[in-house]
């Protein structure tokens, strides 16, 4: 299913007007980096239920459960031109019910909230993990490929689900520009997977298996967030940084000590750390250091404009920078 405009514009419509844009889960590192570019040019009102203890002071922070009823709050306060959902739940040790009913509930109250109030534009960061590591993949995915991500790993069912429904909103409200951006692995000061993975001061890896992987700087993502409020831009877009690399290659990048393990040892040892709560990868994650998923990103340059500024090196080595 192809989702994209087919033409790339420069007007910035969200820019150019006099209403707010709202950042749901501003608190964290991808909320705070779009908020920090986008409170110089716009209104930003940002809805998390976490502190902002270094909030810009023009921002303005709703501290609010995306769940509860007063999200509608903000959006009766005043004109909101665009909405940025940044507030998806990745932890890998919260409940089915937990990520459900944060992920999945709270998404379909917010786009209820974003038709009932016209707003003109929905930005909805996802991921290219959804489509799924898997040993059959094509070397490159597009936008049309299959989400299979959640076959293995119940955590991407819900970003998988919250995918879905954007793509069905984009259809059934025609008059919202909604634009799904899924990038891949962004790596930087985030806490994620593929960050804490290259952190760990031996990096383990799969013997017999050396995938392509594409990595993305978290200040390319808030780049591609900012490109995607222009106006006239609505659809699906992989975003990818820098040419892929095998995964040996990155890892020797980063600068720590590898070591080979064979696939039936690391998902036996994995498991039991699990289990005893020492390890916070869960065994799907083995399937990312052992298929190739890697995505055609030509719509998003094409379309968006879009074009990474770190290289391959400053992108992997952010890994155990403070700050960018």
């Amino acid at each position: 299913m192809t989702i994209a405009n087919g033409k790339r514009t420069r007007q910035a419509a969200v820019r150019d007007g006099d209403g707010a844009v709202v950042i749901t889960g501003i608190c964290g590192r991808l909320g705070k980096g779009v908020a920090r570019v986008l409170h110089r040019e716009r209104k930003v009102i940002g809805v998390d239920r976490r502190p902002f203890l270094d909030k810009p002071k023009d921002i303005e922070h709703r501290q609010v459960d995306v769940r509860r009823k007063k999200l509608k709050d903000v959006f009766r306060a005043g004109k909101i031109d665009a909405v940025v959902h940044l507030g998806v739940m990745h932890d890998p040790r919260a409940s089915a019910a937990e990520h459900h009913s944060w992920n999945v509930a709270a998404f379909v109250k917010l786009l209820e909230y974003v038709a009932q109030f016209q707003v003109p534009k929905l930005v909805v960061l996802s991921s290219a993990n959804v489509y799924g590591p898997q040993p059959d993949n094509p070397q490159f995915l597009t936008e049309e490929s299959p989400l299979l991500g959640g076959a293995a790993f119940s955590e991407i069912r819900d970003l998988i689900e919250v995918d879905m429904l954007a793509q069905s909103f984009f259809w059934k409200h025609p008059e919202t520009e909604t634009v799904i951006l899924r990038p891949v692995h962004i790596l930087g000061a985030v806490r994620n997977a593929a960050s804490n993975y290259l952190r760990l001061d031996t990096v383990p890896t799969l013997l017999g298996f050396d995938p392509m992987v594409q990595v993305i700087h978290e200040s390319d993502v808030v780049r591609a967030i900012q490109l995607a409020l222009n106006g006239g831009v609505r659809g699906i877009f992989n975003v990818a940084g820098p040419d892929p690399l095998p995964l040996s290659r990155v890892i020797k990048i980063g600068g720590r000590p590898h070591l080979p393990v064979p696939y039936s040892i690391a998902k036996m040892f994995l498991h039991r750390m699990w289990s005893l709560r020492l390890s916070d990868f869960p065994v799907p994650e083995l399937d990312h250091i052992r298929y190739v998923c890697m995505v055609d990103d030509a719509r998003a340059r094409e379309v968006l404009g879009f074009a990474p500024s770190m290289s391959v090196d400053e992108t992997v080595r952010s890994v155990n920078a403070d700050r960018w």
